[in-house]
């Protein structure tokens, strides 16, 4: 019987070398890339099955060309790289990984948190500069040191990485509000309308996917509705704020921090002038990035084909 022809158009994200591809290869003839251009992509795909994809855009232009394609699988819970009406027209499902990195997400997401309010980071910095060693002081600080006992978050999206957020958040003495589009949270939060989140929380986390009617939610506008000295922080999508707004409110003081593991572009544009504000932390997406996180997203995408295999589509995105 002739195997499947699968093929991982950027592997590198999800499996740098510290995992083991073992499990896909029983599955059929596997090819891995570590990543491919648009280009690239179109001629290592063109024999393929089965494609593994993360991050390459793969539209209608690229996929009428392959005409072999069964299935689409993705290394992410997000989908938005797929056109996934064209797909689901050729009755290719596009599969993907849901609910892997939830814990991790949230772990990243606290620690944000935690360093825009405490600056660790720069204390070290500062310490390790000898700051410390010629201060006439027992101690001194380099920001604003803010509590976070009593402040108020809210969190736009509040599926499996919102609750966990949620959960953490409560544990710090915080008031959790939520807002999704299903209207309805767990214990650990109120559910709130997005304008009052907007207009009354301390803190804005995002963890909702990008779609065309969420696209620079954060913007001029809505950043005006927010408190002075709010804190945004975006470990979703980077399409979903406008940061050259971000900018200007972190300029005027209107916020007081923003931290992202997500830009608009990725990776961004060295002149991006999030990169270079004293008042932001980017880091490269790393938060879906953990050891265990990975473990989990390659294991569900192995079991995912291997049930496509067996007649039955699983994760399913449409």
């Amino acid at each position: 019987m002739q195997k499947n022809k699968i093929v991982v158009l950027d592997g590198n994200a999800v499996n740098p070398g510290d995992l083991s591809w073992e499990e896909l290869e029983k599955l059929g003839e596997v090819t891995v890339y570590p990543r491919s251009s648009r280009r690239e992509a179109l001629e290592r795909a063109k024999e393929a099955d089965i494609i593994l994809d993360n991050k390459v855009k793969l539209d209608q232009s690229l996929l009428e060309k392959l005409d072999n394609l069964k299935y689409i699988g993705l290394l992410s819970t997000g989908y938005d790289v797929v056109d996934v009406q064209y797909a689901k027209s050729r009755n290719i499902p596009v599969c993907n990984v849901p609910a892997y990195s939830s814990a991790s997400v949230a772990q990243l997401t606290v620690a944000l948190l935690l360093e825009l309010s405490m600056g660790v980071g720069k204390h070290d910095r500062s310490v390790k500069d000898g700051d410390w060693a010629a201060c006439p002081d027992f101690c001194y600080t380099v920001q604003s040191i803010e509590e976070l006992d009593g402040k108020s978050i809210g969190l736009v999206g509040y599926g499996s990485i919102g609750a966990c957020v949620a959960k953490i958040a409560r544990a710090l003495g915080m008031n959790v509000y939520g807002y999704n589009r299903k209207g309805k949270v767990d214990d650990n939060a109120v559910y709130a309308q997005l304008d009052w989140i907007i207009e009354n929380c301390d803190v804005i986390s995002l963890h909702c996917p990008l779609g065309a009617d969420n696209a620079k939610m954060i913007n001029e506008q809505t950043l005006a509705k927010m408190k002075k000295g709010a804190i945004v922080i975006n470990t979703a999508r980077g399409g979903l704020v406008d940061e050259e707004a971000v900018v200007d409110a972190l300029d005027s003081g209107k916020l007081a921090g923003y931290a992202a593991d997500v830009s608009a572009s990725e990776p961004p544009a060295k002149d991006n002038r999030l990169l270079s504000h004293p008042k932001t932390i980017i880091t490269p997406h790393i938060a879906w990035a953990s050891v265990s996180a990975r473990q989990r997203c390659l294991k569900i995408a192995c079991d995912n084909i291997r049930k496509f295999l067996e007649g039955q589509v699983v994760n399913c995105v449409y």
